[in-house]
């Protein structure tokens, strides 16, 4: 099972730029990972943003986040990266990383996919 970590997050305000990280760690390289970002509000069911293929590069966003945040991979950290700009008020919430081997697909926002997952961070935008 791999193990999962997010760092970064924090609070800022509404218009400003937030970078979170997660690494993947198991016995195999971070690349072969389907690495998703999820987020989650109190009282309501956790979503997915964002997700990236390490092996393909391939990358898949929800409609409330596409031209603000972008994923990617450091391979000198080995860690994938969220990227989020013009944050909004909205996007405040407990922010987590999923992983899951193999890549993604259009299922990416679906949490039962992923059988790891970080112990979230959390991301608060004031307005």
């Amino acid at each position: 099972q791999a193990q999962v970590a997010e760092s970064g997050g924090g609070s800022v305000q509404a218009g400003g730029s937030l970078k979170l990280s997660c690494t993947v760690t198991s016995g195999v390289s971070h690349l072969y990972y389907c690495v998703a970002w999820f987020r989650q509000v109190e009282g309501k069911e956790r979503e997915g943003v964002a997700a990236m293929s390490g092996s393909d590069n391939r990358t898949y966003y929800t409609d409330s986040v596409k031209d603000r945040f972008t994923v990617s991979v450091d391979n000198a950290k080995e860690a994938y990266l969220l990227q989020m700009n013009s944050l909004k008020p909205e996007d405040t919430a407990i922010y987590y990383c999923a992983a899951a081997f193999g890549v993604c697909g259009p299922w990416f926002a679906k949490a039962n996919f992923y059988p790891a997952w970080g112990q979230g961070t959390q991301v608060t935008v004031s307005s």
